[in-house]
């Protein structure tokens, strides 16, 4: 019984010196992967049965030959279980990581979502309480001379048209969200979706003395599906045109990179800050307050965003960067043969 006790008591000694060393390393590895860490774990677990084995069968005074075997077994056994632990060690480090991309994602998206019922309640709010306002006035006979009751009601209307633009553009936006948008590309000529898109956004541009400037020539055909992308460019210009101050300009050009075709449109904004440039695509975000849309149309943040939708659906992709004056965007979507 005292022979067994103290083979413990070796084996034990021998096993705490090699854990010592072994959280030692665990420690300085810290900032490792879970892979490496898994792989000292059974690196560690292995030289402290070899090491107990060794200390033992010392002690006990095996042959050379015997205590070869021994450490030949549980060599074999190390190989098989470093082995093991590599596997699935890079296997739980996988899924650790996408479990935390999928936590990061996930309150990003709530986080989306808890700032668009923020803006679209904003949105909402205001042209409600006008159209209440107004129908109250009208109703009491507030107003009865009939120049304004006539602006009564074309206020209305426009208050009717924002609300319903903004209905829209979240009901586009949860197709996109939720994969129901179907597409039927064919061969586009982008030059007759730009100037329809520029017949649509003159109105505001010439009430705000904004110029439209397109390119004559070297429109391309792309591969695309015509609603779709005629609301991509309807809302670029928009956009560029509602952040662009009085007497500025909004310019439009296009061209082909092999198989790619490219729309550039670029206005005389002031420029974007750097650190918002990211996030410029993004559901309800709207920045600095400088820009904040200047006519009262806002969208509630979702037009660049149904933008990016809307493009990536296509199998395009769209960016945005600072030029001189103001800042300029280009979608970039595949070329018809």
């Amino acid at each position: 019984m005292r022979d067994l006790a103290l083979i413990f008591a070796m084996a034990l000694v021998a096993a705490l010196v090699v854990g010592t060393v072994g959280a030692l390393t665990l420690r300085l590895l810290r900032h490792r992967s879970i892979t490496v860490h898994v792989c000292v774990l059974l690196t560690v677990t292995v030289a402290a049965v070899a090491a107990g084995v060794a200390v033992v069968a010392q002690a006990m005074f095996l042959s050379r030959h015997d205590l070869q075997v021994v450490l030949l077994t549980v060599a074999a056994a190390a190989v098989v279980s470093l082995a093991v632990g590599w596997y699935f060690g890079r296997r739980l480090a996988v899924a650790a990581v996408w479990a935390d991309q999928a936590r990061e994602r996930e309150r990003r998206i709530e986080k989306g979502r808890r700032d668009l019922v923020a803006w679209v309640s904003h949105d909402l709010r205001t042209p409600l309480a006008g159209l209440r306002a107004m129908a109250e006035a009208l109703e009491d006979r507030v107003v009865d001379d009939p120049a304004t009751v006539a602006e009564y009601h074309r206020r209305i209307r426009v208050q009717t048209d924002r609300m319903t633009r903004l209905v829209d553009d979240l009901f586009e936006l949860s197709r996109i969200n939720a994969g129901a948008l179907r597409l039927s590309p064919a061969a586009v000529p982008l030059g007759e979706v730009v100037s329809d898109a520029l017949a649509v956004a003159a109105p505001l541009a010439a009430a705000r003395r904004i110029t439209l400037v397109a390119a004559e020539s070297g429109w391309p055909t792309v591969l695309a599906s015509e609603p779709e992308l005629a609301r991509v460019v309807g809302n670029l210009l928009l956009n560029a045109v509602r952040y662009t101050p009085e007497d500025g300009t909004v310019h439009v050009d296009a061209g082909r990179d092999r198989d790619d075709a490219w729309l550039a449109v670029a206005d005389t904004c002031g420029g974007i800050p750097e650190e918002d440039l990211p996030h410029l695509f993004d559901v309800a975000f709207r920045g600095e307050p400088a820009r904040t849309p200047r006519t009262g149309e806002g969208s509630g943040g979702l037009g660049l965003a149904i933008v990016r939708g809307l493009v990536e659906a296509h199998g395009g992709r769209v960016d945005v960067r600072n030029v001189g004056g103001g800042c300029r965007f280009v979608v970039r979507l595949p070329a018809a043969a």
